[in-house]
């Protein structure tokens, strides 16, 4: 497969709204989350071996966000996308493909796709814990099977770790045979979009999020579910990696981050530079103030003292997508800006020290959009 191909060199029956979208979008720009289509749209579209094709096929009623290019946005609908791109070019479908191709030549036993094998296994479900301090379990708990390339492996820590070792090693497995090539793994830990302030990472190669340590290449991506959170690090130069799994939220998330900054400074002493906030007048902090919304998400952004108060709420929409367990709002989380920059920090909560950005339209300056949980939301003209 050629990255720099237009999508429909593979699925030429790609319809979208933008019809010269359909025509130019490239497969490297689904895997780098820069297509620029709504990307958090989890439409179900049956168990059948057709879910792909027809999910494809629903694609044609995404709003079209922002060009292509434009912006990093992490994109799920993109890598499903992209999961059918692999069913025309093998003849298979998605998970048998991934089974032959990758699972099994790297040992992967314990990581599934469907509900009927992971039930004959110990497997944890997801949890909230509410406001009164009670714990609800979180349904559904599996995603539908046009959702399996977006995140639809569960996995257990043993064999997250073998995935890690398996790139850690260039694409060697364990019995010594080369089943990628060490050029291609490398290529993939190559930045691909740059995103600076992102809370993704600085950077997104194919498909993985980068980042530097003081100086030191971090390489991840975790995954999450209804509950459910993975985080997953590796840090090549080290040949060294972590993988933390949890299984409620709202601290799942914040649980994860801080084990990972733990065993960077424990055992390679990388400490990772908190930014430094500072107070804004509220004139300034104004220019943020509003609404931002798009198909899964309404943030509405306030003034608060010397920094600024953001909440969201799930659409109607994505609650339909997901189930009634969705329609959660957190509690405000206060954004403080960084010196000189549209850049802010997390400063407290459960999303502590998580990153982001606001951005402007390139021709007016005026604030266009934020960049908040690596998605990007545009202003709304409401």
């Amino acid at each position: 497969m050629d990255l720099d191909a237009p999508v429909r060199a593979y699925v030429p029956e790609l319809r979208l709204r933008d019809e010269h979208v359909a025509e130019t979008v490239t497969v490297l720009q689904l895997l780098n989350h820069t297509a620029g289509w709504e990307g958090d749209d989890f439409t179900d579209t049956g168990d059948g071996d057709d879910a792909l094709a027809r999910y494809v096929d629903h694609m044609a009623e995404l709003d079209q966000v922002t060009p292509p290019g434009y912006v990093v946005s992490y994109n799920n609908a993109s890598l499903s996308l992209a999961g059918r791109i692999i069913e025309k070019v093998t003849g298979n479908v998605y998970e048998k493909a991934m089974r032959e191709l990758v699972l099994e030549p790297v040992g992967l036993a314990d990581t599934l796709y469907f509900p009927n094998d992971v039930m004959t296994r110990r497997f944890a479900v997801g949890h909230r814990r509410e406001k009164d301090g009670s714990i609800k379990v979180l349904r559904p708990w599996a995603m539908a099977r046009s959702g399996n390339p977006m995140g639809g492996l569960s996995a257990t820590a043993p064999d997250q770790v073998r995935w890690a070792r398996f790139h850690l090693d260039a694409g060697q497995i364990h019995d010594g045979t080369q089943l990628f090539s060490s050029e291609l793994i490398c290529r993939m830990q190559e930045p691909t979009a740059h995103s600076p302030g992102s809370d993704l990472g600085d950077a997104v190669g194919i498909s993985w999020l980068l980042s530097e340590i003081g100086g030191t290449k971090v390489v991840a991506h975790g995954g999450s579910m209804n509950g459910q959170y993975a985080g997953f690090t590796m840090v090549p130069s080290h040949r060294f990696a972590i993988i933390s799994l949890t299984n409620a939220e709202p601290n799942g998330p914040l649980f994860n981050r801080r084990i990972r900054d733990w065993a960077l400074e424990s055992y390679l002493g990388l400490v990772e530079a908190d930014p430094v906030p500072v107070a804004r007048a509220a004139d300034d902090l104004a220019t943020y103030a509003g609404r931002y919304a798009n198909a899964s998400a309404l943030v509405d952004v306030t003034v608060d003292g010397d920094h600024l108060s953001l909440t969201v709420a799930p659409t109607p929409e994505l609650v339909a997508q997901l189930g009634d367990d969705a329609d959660y709002v957190e509690p405000p989380i206060a954004l403080r800006m960084l010196p000189e920059t549209d850049r802010y920090v997390v400063s407290e909560g459960s999303h502590d020290r998580e990153r982001g950005f606001f951005t402007r339209d390139p021709h007016t300056g005026r604030i266009d959009g934020i960049h908040l949980h690596g998605r990007f939301v545009p202003r709304s003209a409401a």
